[in-house]
């Protein structure tokens, strides 16, 4: 396709030297286009739950629970469990109407600014703080990009209002609809298990609004979707996530099971042993910790299979320019 435009030659023309049709392969604009690959940082998604995987237990038990009149949280779950089996309703939509009916009984107006001062209130394990800054920069320094997601079932303004909420190129989560005073009067998004799943899909294909039912279902194929499965990385802590880290597992991607006490971890070693996920570590985000060299090592992993498929990229492509300029030239 390009003789005619690359090469002016006609039958009588000598013999072009190797070294000279090296050169003219390197000038052509396919070879040129495959070349710019190398210029290309491949980008890495790491995507986490939030409660039990970031924080320990759930986040509304650091202020918003007891602020509407639980002391003890598991009143409030024990509530939840009971509106959900009396009516056969989800408990993830249950407890989203428990907070904001709970609050109004105790005179509290559930806002979204309410939501994002309790999430200030939010703990988290030993070296999360810190574990964004590391990892990017161990990013930086191998030549790849990585970005920071949240697939969670929590409330996204109370993550949103969390000392590490700056950290996420994007919060998919469940959220409130607000009237016009600016109270919540219902969910607008509830999380459970398969829209957890369904997150990974609009990480794969870049589209971070909720709302998009078209782009979704679109064909995209695999080498043109911004973050294929295989250079994913999921953090989750219990059964609800074993979806999301199945998904990513069979798809060339790793998972990891967190936990952050012996329940969780007994739990942990059984999924694992059924091929669930890939590892299982303490909650533990410290730059020396168990977590932190595994999640390393699969980043030198994928920038190694990434620059490898590039390699293989040029060398299959200049290898059908050169037999075009041999074919043209001799």
């Amino acid at each position: 396709m390009y003789s005619h435009a690359l090469f002016s030659c006609n039958i009588h023309q000598k013999a072009v030297p190797l070294h000279q049709k090296n050169e003219t392969v390197k000038q052509a604009p396919w070879v040129r286009e495959t070349l710019k690959l190398f210029d290309m940082l491949p980008t890495i998604a790491l995507i986490y739950d939030f409660d039990g995987t970031l924080a320990p237990g759930n986040m509304q038990e650091f202020g918003l629970l007891q602020a509407i009149g639980y002391q003890n949280p598991n009143d409030f779950w024990d509530l939840c469990d009971r509106i959900a089996k009396t009516n056969d309703a989800g408990g993830i939509a249950v407890v989203m109407y428990a907070i904001q009916i709970e609050a109004q009984r105790a005179g509290i107006r559930c806002t979204r600014q309410m939501l994002r001062d309790f999430g200030k209130t939010v703990q988290f394990f030993p070296g999360v703080l810190q574990w964004f800054k590391h990892i990017n920069h161990y990013a930086a320094q191998i030549g790849v990009q990585v970005k920071h997601y949240i697939n969670s079932s929590g409330i996204k303004e109370m993550i949103e209002g969390c000392a590490i909420a700056h950290e996420f190129e994007n919060i998919y989560a469940c959220t409130y609809l607000y009237d016009s005073n600016g109270d919540a009067c219902w969910p607008s998004v509830v999380v459970d298990y398969t829209k957890k799943t369904q997150f990974l899909f609009k990480i794969n294909k870049g589209i971070r609004e909720v709302s998009d039912r078209v782009r979704i279902n679109e064909f995209v194929p695999s080498d043109e979707r911004p973050v294929p499965f295989e250079r994913m990385i999921y953090f989750g802590d219990g059964e609800t996530d074993v979806p999301c880290m199945r998904t990513v597992k069979s798809n060339g991607g790793h998972s990891f099971a967190v936990y952050g006490n012996d329940k969780k971890r007994m739990l942990a070693q059984q999924l694992l042993s059924e091929g669930r996920f890939n590892f299982a570590c303490p909650a533990d985000y410290t730059e020396d910790g168990q977590m932190m060299e595994i999640v390393k090592r699969i980043l030198d992993k994928i920038k190694a299979d990434y620059t490898l498929s590039q390699h293989e990229a040029v060398n299959r492509d200049t290898l059908n320019m050169f037999s075009a300029v041999g074919d043209t030239m001799e």
